[in-house]
């Protein structure tokens, strides 16, 4: 029972913020939600944005890491722990401190303020964690169904498509959730890579809805930015939790 009282407190301790902005994007009806549908761009152009980042983030992700996943796992060459640990090392290095110089290289290649540069720097950050996720996701799964697929025809591409990717599913699902939800809710990186108001992504545009004449704040259209920013999350983690938890619980237990 004790338990029970606990994980209630705590659901209610967590959900009251979001249920209390909830109700304050309501106050006085759907105007603030219309005054937000008519700032600057309009919330369309900075909804589909972080939508195409967030699609391309998470596809970009998944790939790298299935394929860097596969090969760190099933693959003998020389370096590979190295390279392992290097890619690991990303977590070390300061978010901040590198988005200038990454500014100044997405010049050199032709995707300054792009949401295509934009993509590869959040692909980039994600690589630690969803590379040591799919390795270990892969290492779980015995040679031996890899091995008899090869012996039934498969060659190594279509045994990796058909039947590896599909036992690893939860970990993929997890590395796209946590993909996901970096891109979506980013502010700084948007704020830094973008400097053209038409490609900015939804968490800068939200910020910039705060003010109002003479600085004030509008608390409404605020909390109406931050419902249409959290309920897609919402969303994805109530219909993936379980896959999410599984995938999750694999990697770790492997580490």
């Amino acid at each position: 029972m004790r338990y029970y009282t606990t994980l209630s407190a705590l659901a209610v301790l967590f959900l009251f913020p979001l249920l209390w902005s909830g109700w304050s994007s309501f106050d006085g009806g759907l105007e603030n939600y219309a005054e937000m549908a008519r700032f600057g761009e309009g919330v369309g152009t900075y909804l589909t944005n972080s939508v195409l980042v967030s699609v391309m983030t998470v596809t970009g992700t998944l790939i790298v890491s299935a394929l860097g996943g596969y090969a760190f796992a099933r693959f003998d060459f020389p370096g590979k722990n190295l390279l392992f640990l290097v890619t690991l090392a990303i977590l070390m290095v300061p978010y901040a401190t590198i988005l200038i110089p990454l500014y100044v290289l997405l010049g050199y290649i032709g995707l300054q303020n792009s949401l295509v540069g934009l993509s590869l720097v959040f692909v980039m950050f994600q690589l630690p964690f969803a590379l040591f996720m799919m390795r270990n996701a892969f290492e779980a799964i015995p040679r031996e169904l890899e091995e008899a697929a090869l012996v039934d025809g498969c060659g190594t591409f279509r045994a990796f498509v058909r039947i590896l990717l599909q036992a690893v599913r939860p970990a993929l699902i997890t590395v796209g959730l946590f993909a996901f939800l970096a891109s979506w809710n980013d502010f700084f990186a948007p704020l830094i890579l973008l400097n053209d108001g038409e490609s900015f992504t939804l968490p800068v545009a939200v910020v910039s809805m705060t003010q109002r004449t003479f600085g004030a704040i509008d608390y409404g259209m605020l909390q109406a930015g931050v419902m249409v920013m959290a309920v897609p999350c919402l969303i994805l983690f109530i219909v993936l939790q379980r896959h999410y938890v599984r995938g999750f619980m694999s990697g770790a237990l492997r580490g």
